[in-house]
């Protein structure tokens, strides 16, 4: 069972391998899937480029969702989205990526900078033990301690 560091860290790791989350403004809309820009520097932040007319472009409380590649990682993140158009940043996280999407570049007119500031967070990592396991494909009770870890986090910076 790793502890609430660690189990920081991993969101972060295994967010860098597969950057794919659900964001959507808890106003009663439904999520949408975005690729979250990462920047070392921002604790606590996701950045996400979108276009202006995009339904999060107005801002607001929000919720980010993400399972890892492996499916072995869940994140349920709430925050607050908002537009943060600091060309520097636009600069730093662009990407050719980013490009495929904005055909006009850095200064395509529908482009925008979707910043989401996490507030707090709850983490769960799906590492079974090897007696965990053995006890799933035999049919037997699963102790909390062999089922992996979770975490309520107030910031995710380790």
């Amino acid at each position: 069972m790793a502890d609430t560091k660690e189990i920081k860290q991993t969101l972060w790791d295994k967010m860098s391998a597969s950057p794919f989350v659900m964001v959507g403004l808890t106003d009663g809309q439904h999520s949408e899937p975005l690729t979250a820009q990462l920047d070392k520097d921002q604790v606590d932040t996701l950045f996400f480029f979108i276009g202006k007319d995009n339904r999060l472009a107005g801002g607001g409380d929000a919720m980010a969702q993400f399972v890892s590649k492996g499916h072995d990682f869940f994140a349920c993140l709430s925050g607050t989205a908002r537009i943060d158009n600091d060309f520097a940043m636009v600069d730093k996280l662009w990407n050719k990526q980013v490009e495929a999407w904005f055909p006009g570049g850095k200064d395509d007119p529908n482009l925008a900078l979707l910043r989401f500031d996490i507030a707090s967070a709850e983490l769960w990592e799906a590492d079974v033990s090897l007696t965990g396991k053995l006890k799933m494909l035999f049919g037997g009770t699963i102790k909390p301690s062999e089922a992996g870890s979770h975490a309520k986090v107030d910031t995710t910076a380790t």
